[in-house]
């Protein structure tokens, strides 16, 4: 079975290519081919928008007299596909880009117009540089300026790596750790002792300490009634040790007590036996206290009555 599109033609033995005749085809002839657009457009006439790809049956012909570097310029004919309003470009080989000619207008070519105007710049500042040696000065300067400030951040930043590559981190450490334990303790308690030294108190003549003084008066029945004074006592230095044994009590630091008052005297003198039952009941009703007791006996019936009691006994001893 035969193909149906076959790519080589059957050419008899006698075949002789110039009898065939050849057709006069215009000079500048236009081809109809299929394209998409090659960039965004905008119709001048209606203001449809023609985005990049859309596909068009287009007209292509040759540019006459124009080429770039012997490469041929093609030039292409779209119509709007709202208004059918004709639209032209061609082809641009220098920019490797097309160019519209007529119909449109481009959108979206911002990169290219800068492209464009730096370019335009630089060739104005060449021919003002070549035409104005004043202004050829003052760029020359002002290149040398910027290179001066980065060279000195170079150097700043150069500094500021040797410096930290100066810094022994290990030497550090190894300072502070050299002291051990036994120094530290030793050193803590060496400032708490220099901290208790340094406080003093203030005006020690305002405190004044209260003491108690117990007077007996024993009355007609045999009881004896007691009544509490209290005396200021100016601060003494005894007041001033027990300041200094609280504070140390605070610390922690405790003192020994001297063993006193442990035994008492006995007194000489007979005592009768009335006044020793009084001196029970009033040992169990009053508490001991550190102050000192002054015990008084009141003047009255009942002093006689001792005294008759007293001169009794002797008168029958």
């Amino acid at each position: 079975m035969s193909e149906r599109k076959v790519l080589n033609k059957y050419y008899p033995p006698d075949f002789d290519p110039s009898k065939i005749p050849r057709m006069k085809l215009a000079k500048n002839r236009q081809y109809t081919v299929r394209l998409m657009a090659p960039f965004n457009m905008r119709c001048v006439t209606c203001g449809e928008y023609i985005y990049k790809g859309k596909k068009f049956n287009a007209r292509k012909e040759d540019v006459e007299n124009e080429d770039y570097l012997g490469i041929r310029i093609y030039r292409f004919y779209i119509k709007c596909t709202r208004c059918l309003q004709e639209i032209s470009f061609k082809t641009d080989p220098k920019n490797t880009d097309y160019e519209i000619e007529a119909g449109a207008t481009r959108n979206f070519m911002a990169l290219k117009l800068a492209e464009e105007q730096a370019k335009r710049e630089e060739e104005e500042q060449k021919e003002e540089e070549a035409n104005n040696p004043m202004k050829l000065l003052e760029y020359r300067t002002e290149q040398s300026r910027q290179e001066i400030e980065l060279l000195e951040s170079l150097e700043d930043l150069k500094e500021l790596n040797r410096r930290q590559q100066s810094v022994d981190y290990e030497s550090m450490l190894k300072q502070y750790k050299s002291e051990s334990v036994e120094e530290r303790k030793a050193r803590e308690e060496r400032e708490d002792n220099e901290f208790i030294k340094s406080v003093k108190f203030n005006n020690p003549s305002k405190h004044k300490v209260v003491a108690e003084e117990i007077i007996e008066e024993v009355l007609d029945d045999g009881e004896p009634a007691t009544k509490n004074i209290k005396k200021d006592i100016p601060p003494t230095k005894s007041n001033d040790t027990k300041k200094n044994e609280s504070w140390n009590r605070s610390i922690g630091v405790t003192a020994r007590k001297p063993l006193v008052n442990l035994v008492k005297k006995k007194s000489s003198e007979p005592i009768p036996k009335n006044i020793d039952k009084e001196k029970d009941i009033t040992d169990k009703k009053i508490p001991e206290t550190k102050s000192s007791v002054v015990p008084s006996v009141a003047s009255g019936s009942g002093g006689l009555t001792l005294l008759a009691g007293y001169s009794g006994s002797d008168s029958d001893s």
